[in-house]
């Protein structure tokens, strides 16, 4: 008998787990995967650390997080810069000065913002969807450009039928940085995040291709309380009906070249082009072995933007007023569960960042521990 079963083997999971062994408690992790780290999962090919469910970069401003995770990992100083090609034109992001001098022509701080006020005179009143917003924060031209086209992609909707909300802000910067996130600790786990997270669960019993909801009365009848990071609504068999995602779908190919397209991520903002954005694996390592050797081979990543339906792996919570309020119900039900713990991503129906689901389950395993 454990004293606990954790049903997934991803950040959540691991971090629990961890904290529960130093606690002195037995635990027993089970994941439906055939393998551990959940969508930070990454895998060496050619010796690159492939990131096989989309890009994930570590950034936090916790000293409380970036100390914990650093005992299970060196870091990279790997800083997220990524472009936008706009039908064949380059823009740099987050929006800067360097976006805004290929933009319009330019060169000072002063002129830059001239012109965003101008353009977003276009909008009079509180915004009402989310191309309303968008103007309203950065123009027409850079929404056109840059905004427009990405976000129909990532959420299958004309952004006249997304609410505001969803761009409550856009950062724009009257500077030259580059640095795509505002955090005071960045990088990438030097040889990837599977390495993390097997020093996570170093010496914890770790069962994988094990489907907890197809075997769930076994499976708990060996653990005195459950963690469970699946999908809430799937742990009860979507009787309140199913929870919203939008899913996405990675085309990979190994290339017999050195160079892909010179930067680990590469967003398509025109609604034309199918693919939201492609990432070359080897640049978040910068391009070199564990030796510090330039690898002649790439490894790329198409991403593709989907409605999920059940058998897709959901990715990002549709955050509406219709999936909130259903969340709210399977929330009132979990909380009736007196043996089970619900957290992570999809028990908690949010989109959480990397720092955020460790310290999550940090501090879910102080308050049960």
């Amino acid at each position: 008998m454990y004293d606990y079963l954790i049903v997934g083997a991803g950040l959540y999971g691991a971090v629990f787990a961890r904290e529960a062994v130093k606690a002195g408690k037995t635990c027993l992790v089970i994941d439906k995967r055939p393998h551990i780290a959940g969508n930070v999962y990454t895998q060496r090919v050619e010796g690159i650390n492939v990131h096989v469910y989309g890009a994930h970069i570590f950034h936090t401003n916790s000293k409380r997080v970036w100390d914990y995770v650093t005992q299970y990992a060196d870091f990279n100083r790997f800083t997220n810069s990524p472009v936008a090609n706009y039908k064949g034109e380059l823009y740099s992001m987050p929006f800067n000065m360097y976006t805004f001098n290929k933009m319009w022509g330019v060169v000072t701080p002063e002129e830059a913002a001239a012109k965003i006020e101008e353009q977003r005179r276009e909008i009079t009143g509180t915004p009402r969807n989310l191309e309303e917003q968008a103007i309203s924060l950065v123009g027409r031209d850079i929404f056109e450009k840059l905004v427009k086209g990405y976000t129909e992609k990532q959420w299958g909707r004309d952004c006249r039928d997304l609410p505001a909300f969803i761009i409550q802000r856009l950062p724009v910067r009257l500077t030259f940085d580059n640095n795509y996130f505002n955090a005071l600790y960045q990088g990438i786990p030097i040889g990837g995040y599977t390495g993390l997270v097997e020093r996570l669960l170093e010496g914890i019993e770790v069962r994988l291709n094990t489907d907890y909801l197809a075997d769930k009365a076994s499976l708990d009848a060996l653990a005195d309380r459950v963690v469970y990071t699946g999908p809430i609504d799937a742990y009860f068999g979507y009787r309140l009906g199913y929870l919203e995602y939008r899913s996405v779908r990675f085309e990979t190919e190994l290339l017999d070249k050195p160079n892909f397209q010179g930067n680990a991520a590469v967003n398509y903002t025109d609604r034309e082009t199918p693919w939201t954005r492609i990432i070359e694996h080897k640049w978040f390592e910068f391009g070199k072995d564990e030796d510090g050797n330039d690898l002649p081979k790439t490894v790329i990543s198409r991403e593709y933007s989907s409605e999920w339906k059940p058998g897709d792996e959901p990715y990002y919570p549709v955050n509406d007023a219709r999936n909130g309020a259903l969340y709210q119900q399977y929330k009132a039900l979990a909380d009736r569960e007196d043996k089970v713990l619900f957290g992570g991503r999809l028990g908690e129906y949010r989109y959480y960042d990397m720092d955020r689901v460790i310290e999550s389950a940090l501090n879910r395993a102080e308050e049960v521990l």
